[in-house]
């Protein structure tokens, strides 16, 4: 089970912050690797801002050696709530400036938050100064992660990439949001279907549709606002985090739904397919403008999945 971050003793936030420093600077290793071939430049800002997290993790170790001895207990970021997976962006190839920059400006605001919640959890003066220096270290990797590939990327691109309202906007509303839609629209298919076409009548599929939908909503809106609770992310509060992915989760269930308040069969059976078709696209949109997948692999996920799944609901309801 995951520890909560305010329960954490002095010790064990000493030995987690050497286990993010290490973690950070493995993945600046990364991106340079990848981007040496083409943007030689970055990948030698990368290096740089790799020594200085190797710095920072060896005046980590002399604090802790000095305050509580050699044994520095196994402590990372997925032992502890509040902080979220990285998605191992390195592995994905060929990775460009962009993403890179992107996925530094995550890593360090997240990093900076800990120090600042840290130093709220600290009481000796040595700590306290080595911490707060961190803080203000992670500000400036913010700083040069901005300008990473700003002179390779579009005005139009630069400009919406750099607004931090945007980064705000995609990561509580728009992220939470795709991921209900996703499962409201898929997840409610087979249950609507195989009632359809089980009995044939609009009004027993509608009511298992909007059953589903409400029960989906539901699910989903706790399992995102238990998730974290906010603090070390960014993501924002949890209840208002839960609601948005509860009311999308819905809306993609009832979208489709509706239609069976046709009292005719075959019509309202034509009209929530081509719903089902709509909603599809508009998630792959979605993913493409906002989440930086490409259009056709987006596409390619969610129409397979919710085909699958419709299929599924239709063999169902017909067996």
């Amino acid at each position: 089970m995951a520890k909560n971050f305010k329960d954490l003793s002095e010790r064990e936030i000493l030995a987690l912050a050497i286990s993010l420093e290490e973690e950070d600077g493995r993945i600046y290793e990364e991106f340079a690797e990848g981007l040496r071939e083409h943007y030689p430049e970055t990948a030698k800002m990368l290096e740089e801002m790799q020594a200085e997290e190797s710095e920072h993790r060896a005046s980590l170790i002399g604090l802790y050696r000095s305050r509580f001895g050699e044994h520095i207990p196994l402590i990372r970021r997925q032992d502890v709530k509040g902080f979220v997976s990285r998605p191992p962006v390195w592995l994905i190839g060929p990775i460009g400036p962009a993403a890179v920059r992107r996925s530094i400006e995550s890593m360090e605001s997240e990093t900076r938050r800990f120090y600042e919640l840290a130093l709220q959890r600290t009481t000796d003066a040595s700590t306290r100064k080595l911490l707060g220096d961190l803080a203000e270290a992670e500000v400036k990797h913010t700083a040069t992660a901005e300008s990473i590939g700003r002179a390779r990327l579009t005005p139009e691109v630069r400009t919406s990439e750099s607004e931090a309202s945007r980064r705000m906007f995609v990561l509580q509303f728009v992220q939470p949001g795709l991921a209900g839609l996703m499962d409201g629209s898929v997840s409610t298919l087979a249950p609507l279907f195989a009632a359809a076409f089980a009995t044939k009548t609009t009004h027993d599929a509608f009511v298992v549709g909007l059953a589903a939908s409400v029960g989906a909503g539901i699910s989903m809106a706790f399992a995102e606002g238990l998730s974290d609770d906010g603090s070390l992310t960014g993501r924002g509060r949890p209840v208002i985090r839960g609601s948005v992915t509860g009311i999308m989760t819905t809306a993609g269930g009832i979208g489709h739904t509706l239609p069976f308040l046709i009292s005719d069969f075959h019509t309202a059976t034509a009209v929530a397919v081509f719903v089902v078709a709509v909603e599809l696209a508009v998630i792959s949109w979605v993913r493409q403008h906002y989440m930086d997948t490409p259009l056709l692999r987006a596409a390619m996920q969610v129409v397979l999945g919710g085909v699958l799944v419709f299929i599924a609901g239709i063999l169902i309801g017909n067996s």
